[in-house]
């Protein structure tokens, strides 16, 4: 009973505060936890596998389809050539399934890979799991060493893709 409580309040003041999942215990300048996740089609990707290569933007949403999360990806998608153009891996993951992103990937022609964490464990070691459930909308740029170089709690979703393009950019 304490739990459906403990939603309910989080859905009825979402507005005013986080529902956890804020990503307090992680900090700045400490290696980044790798995964290893798949996209809707089970193409796995390990974060690990970036080091030494490139940049890599995190991007956790909390659900695929809702009115912000989709903003927030065709921004994404609409700028996805600069990134492309400079070396700069992105991702998206929330804890949707395997199949819900694939129909938020169709629906949306979102051209960039992203990853389900259905089972909550990546959303778990970045601290963004919220009381809901679901992933915090929280992004993490990493630099090429595997570090965090950045973490974003408070995202204009409007301004986002140009944003983390900005602060990745700088890590090249």
């Amino acid at each position: 009973m304490k739990s459906i409580f403990n939603i309910l309040i989080c859905i009825l003041t979402f507005g005013f505060f986080r529902c956890g999942g804020n990503a307090q215990s992680l900090k700045e300048g400490q290696l980044a936890p790798d995964f290893t996740l798949e996209d809707e089609n089970s193409n796995s990707y390990t974060l690990s596998d970036f080091r030494d290569k490139s940049p890599v933007v995190i991007f956790f949403y909390p659900k695929a389809g809702t009115p912000g999360c989709t903003k927030q990806a065709c921004g994404i998608r609409d700028n996805i050539s600069n990134f492309e153009d400079n070396d700069i891996a992105i991702f998206g993951i929330s804890v949707d399934s395997k199949e819900a992103l694939k129909k938020f990937k169709k629906e949306n022609n979102l051209n960039f890979p992203i990853l389900s964490d259905e089972d909550k464990n990546v959303s778990k070691s970045y601290d963004v799991l919220n009381n809901l459930g679901m992933s915090s909308r929280v992004t993490f740029i990493i630099d090429k060493e595997g570090k965090i170089a950045h973490i974003l709690r408070d995202i204009n979703i409007s301004e986002h893709a140009n944003q983390v393009f900005e602060l990745a950019l700088k890590l090249k």
